[in-house]
């Protein structure tokens, strides 16, 4: 197990590495917004100050909080999963995982308290690869601590923590990337860029297209949302959001300003085509 753990502690930032410069290229090559920029507006505060330093920080907390958790309950030392096989152990949280983050996700956008600190993440114009990394501290501060919490208290086997935080990292940045992929039938099952880029499109209000890696939840609570045209744009476009790291954290917890342009439709169909011009007189 220790040296599972080991492995998994070298591997685990490896693979998000390696994961992170092969969407770059990726996104070089295959783009689905072609005048994209790799240096984006504000792709270094998305890189250190959410990233990096956001992230770094906030695991120190989070980790913090599950042992006084594990410390108040004692539930670890009954390991109610330690004797199942490490795939299902991963298997099992992904999943269950997977069906909150949808939940809670859904209801942030029906929440008008929940969306405040959800917002930051729908404020950048220019979805790409490292787009997922901007997320609200109380945010993270929750939806980890939900999600991480689980695997010690249930007594899951360490590496499956690094195992997971790894595929989240990855899938993350794959469903924001600027890929102009189509996955056919597969898309109905796993969640990809052609549908979570509509999640982020400036047009869409009320909210579509919630899933995190398993596509499935969306069109089994009928959330899915899938035209064949591309949105107009991403970001917000009712409010001035701040562009400073530390503005960005403390703009959740401000009045919220009046909006600058009334709401928009929840899903903008592709304009109507140009009606066919009147036959011209047949010859007399």
């Amino acid at each position: 197990m220790l040296h599972a753990v080991a492995v998994w502690s070298i591997l685990s930032p490896s693979i998000i590495v390696v994961a992170a410069i092969a969407f770059m290229l990726l996104e070089r090559r295959f783009p689905y917004t072609r005048a994209q920029k790799l240096l984006r507006d504000l792709f270094w505060t998305d890189l250190l100050g959410y990233a990096l330093l956001q992230s770094y920080l906030l695991g120190l907390v989070i980790a913090q909080v599950i042992a006084w958790l594990d410390a108040q309950t004692g539930l670890s030392r009954v390991r109610l999963v330690s004797g199942w096989p490490v795939p299902l152990q991963v298997a099992f949280f992904v999943i269950t995982h997977d069906l909150y983050i949808y939940s809670f996700h859904r209801l942030q956008h029906r929440s008008p308290l929940l969306w405040r600190i959800h917002e930051a993440h729908h404020a950048t114009a220019e979805v790409d690869w490292l787009s997922g990394a901007r997320s609200h501290a109380l945010e993270i501060l929750i939806n980890q601590t939900i999600e991480f919490a689980p695997l010690v208290l249930l007594g899951a086997a360490p590496q499956v923590t690094l195992i997971k935080l790894t595929l989240d990292a990855v899938w993350g940045m794959y469903i924001h990337a600027n890929l102009d992929v189509h996955t056919g039938r597969w898309q109905r099952f796993l969640n990809g860029p052609e549908m979570h880029r509509w999640h982020h499109a400036v047009e869409i209000r009320d909210g579509v297209n919630f899933a995190t890696k398993f596509a499935f939840w969306d069109w089994l609570f009928g959330t899915a949302y899938q035209p064949p045209h591309k949105p107009r744009g991403y970001g917000l476009d009712d409010v001035v959001f701040p562009r400073r790291f530390l503005a960005q954290q403390l703009f959740a917890f401000l009045p919220r300003p009046p909006a600058l342009v009334p709401p928009a439709a929840t899903r903008e169909e592709p304009p109507a085509a140009a009606p066919e011009p009147p036959a011209a007189p047949a010859p007399g």
